[in-house]
């Protein structure tokens, strides 16, 4: 039997689509965070959390798991900014020390050539 080989998508498109992911996991927690008291911010942070999830489930079907599951601590930087510019969060030098590292760990496991 011949097999029928997939569409291949873009080379980074999987890569993307977490990156996507991360920065609409890290909204949707802000809007929660906020939507303690307002149900419209609360229905936007479900929102921007489901179309997350969808851009992540995505993500796995077109990149391996150990290259794209790590793309997520980016929403872990971002949320860290976040907090900074919208929450009035102290953004201290042992924070941008770990985001740092965390950045270094990301490149180190989602690049390959």
């Amino acid at each position: 039997m011949e097999q029928v080989k997939a569409q291949s998508a873009p080379r980074h498109l999987g890569k993307l689509f977490m990156i996507l992911s991360a920065f609409l996991t890290a909204t949707g927690q802000l809007f929660w965070k906020w939507g303690h008291a307002n149900l419209v911010y609360m229905g936007i942070g479900f929102v921007c959390y489901g179309l997350g999830a969808i851009l992540m489930i995505k993500s796995f079907s077109l990149e391996k798991l150990s290259v794209a599951y790590p793309l997520m601590c980016i929403s872990y930087i971002v949320a860290l900014f976040y907090g900074e510019f919208f929450l009035d969060e102290p953004l201290t030098l042992k924070k941008l020390a770990a985001v740092a590292l965390l950045g270094i760990g990301v490149t180190l496991t989602s690049y390959e050539k």
